[in-house]
């Protein structure tokens, strides 16, 4: 990632919180959100403090983070590209749009850019058949979609900032 998120600053904010949680019945949960809030993901690095605060064991922590989809391993690039591979898009052509999509960005599904902009991931359905293919960038939602369509809107990403 281009900036650090592991701070200094970010590991005390941490701290509070575990302080806040920690006597409470069942503050895992409540700890990962908010860790992942702070950092924007739920590192190791992260992990092992939380397991070493509230005397859990690590394995636990990590089968946790990475069994809730909610909670992810690396920071989440600024633009979140997600493309519904559910029934209804994947035969209308959803897997031309990654593989497009990943050809524009130079990310492969599950990853972000180096200078975190762009992640890109595979997701099932959305609820929003009528409109397959579907992607959505953060919270705009792009449907019945072909590869032609994407320049045009992944241009209005590229050129941000």
């Amino acid at each position: 990632m281009a900036k650090n998120f592991l701070t200094d600053e970010n590991f005390e904010k941490l701290h509070k919180v575990i302080e806040e949680h920690k006597d409470m019945q069942g503050p895992l949960m409540p700890i990962l959100h908010e860790a992942q809030h702070i950092f924007g993901a739920i590192p190791i690095e992260v992990q092992k403090v939380i397991s070493e605060k509230l005397h859990t064991p690590l394995a636990e922590i990590y089968g946790v983070v990475t069994f809730y989809s909610q909670f992810t391993l690396e920071p989440k690039g600024e633009y979140l590209i997600s493309v519904c591979l559910g029934t209804a898009c994947y035969v209308r052509g959803a897997q031309q749009l990654i593989d497009k999509i990943s050809e524009m960005t130079n990310v492969s599904v599950g990853t972000t850019s180096p200078d975190g902009k762009f992640s890109l991931e595979a997701t099932r359905c959305i609820g929003a058949c009528g409109l397959a293919p579907v992607l959505t960038v953060n919270e705009d939602v792009y449907g019945r979609l072909t590869v032609n369509d994407l320049p045009g809107i992944m241009s209005k990403y590229q050129s941000a900032n």
